[in-house]
């Protein structure tokens, strides 16, 4: 091997400890998610199978780390051959990430409506990046034993599977973030929510598609460092992360979603002051010429209840002023029951009071 051990198994070493971290994250979300959520059995076999898939992966690479570090030490000549678990990895990265984007692909499913073209292309990116994985792992078994074949044999490959990830996690997080901004009612508390799953949305494909740019561009750059390799034992973290993380905001999500603020208020309506300022008022009394009496006051109960779940927002307002039908009628009533300041306790109200909307 041409390259130092710093910019080969040096790097590869910084990608085990940073999959190692990524990997106690996972775990903590995943013990959050298992005590604080009571979903499905197939949701919650997902996120068994994801953190499996994880833990097994981890314990391949660090054999990797520990094969070419301790064990060939001092044997020199045997740095320069690819060990089984290197190529093992691989395929559980692979199978960690299949597991998420078929997540998100339900999802989107769900989101646009049970769209099948739309659901079709998501899936045509997820499965065309599985199976590079899977061919990449048949090849590199069956033909590589040193590094120089598997620069080799399987650059156009490494390269390959790393454009499919990023197209594909860049137009998954597109699509829902499209679908998400679609389904904003004008409603502050549901567009907020709306808000936050966005922002997941684009976490979700950002990282990834950030991850997988980079072992991109150090495969093409620097094909003789494992460079590439560092950045690849992360990414399955990432998206097991990613698809804790959506799943454990869902508790807050869902308690905004459910709750119900309630705001009542009292409003007084004074007849003398909507007669001066009937230009800049929403409704406007018309009283008799006998009613020279100081103001009478009509209490208003107006109560409004959101209750949003990303799919509904009921809005209800009940109050005394709602119903114009019979707002003539009430208003005739309330007026004959006041005592007017001039004395006169037992005044008819010959005109009549109108009410108008502005």
């Amino acid at each position: 091997m041409s390259s130092s051990l710093d910019e080969t198994f040096g790097a590869a070493y910084i990608g085990i400890v940073v999959a190692a971290m990524l990997l106690g994250i996972s775990v903590i979300q995943g013990f959050y998610y298992f005590t604080h959520h009571e979903d499905r059995w197939i949701l919650r076999g997902l996120v068994v199978a994801v953190l499996i898939f994880d833990l097994i992966h981890q314990i391949l690479i660090t054999h990797t780390g520990w094969v070419y570090l301790v064990s060939f030490s001092q044997q020199p000549a045997k740095l320069g051959t690819v060990i089984w678990s290197l190529l093992a990895e691989v395929l559980f990265n692979g199978l960690t990430a299949f597991c998420v984007q078929c997540f998100l692909t339900y999802r989107i499913w769900k989101l646009s409506g049970a769209k099948v073209w739309l659901t079709t292309i998501v899936i045509s990116f997820v499965l065309s990046e599985f199976a590079c994985v899977i061919a990449f792992a048949i090849i590199a078994f069956l033909r590589v034993k040193t590094f120089e074949q598997l620069s080799a044999e399987l650059k156009g490959l490494s390269v390959t599977v790393n454009a499919v990830a990023v197209a594909g996690d860049l137009f998954i997080a597109g699509i829902l973030t499209l679908l998400l901004q679609r389904s904003k009612t004008g409603f502050r508390k549901s567009d907020t929510m709306i808000n936050k799953l966005i922002m997941f949305a684009v976490n979700t494909g950002g990282l990834t598609s950030i991850c997988a740019v980079a072992s991109l561009i150090s495969i093409l750059a620097a094909p003789a460092t494992f460079i590439y390799i560092s950045f690849f034992f992360s990414m399955g973290r990432l998206y097991t992360n990613s698809l804790l993380a959506n799943l454990n905001a869902r508790s807050m999500i869902r308690k905004a979603a459910e709750g119900i603020n309630t705001i009542t208020g009292d409003a007084s309506i004074s007849f003398k002051d909507y007669a001066r300022h009937a230009s800049s008022s929403k409704l406007v009394f018309q009283h008799a010429r006998n009613l020279n009496a100081t103001n009478i006051s009509i209490q208003v109960d107006t109560t409004r209840e959101f209750m949003s779940d990303l799919e509904r927002n009921v809005v209800s307002r009940d109050g005394c002023l709602s119903d114009f039908k019979h707002g003539e009628a009430e208003i005739e009533e309330e007026l004959s029951e006041v005592n007017l300041s001039n004395g006169d306790t037992e005044s008819n109200i010959s005109n009549g009071v109108g009410c108008t909307a502005v």
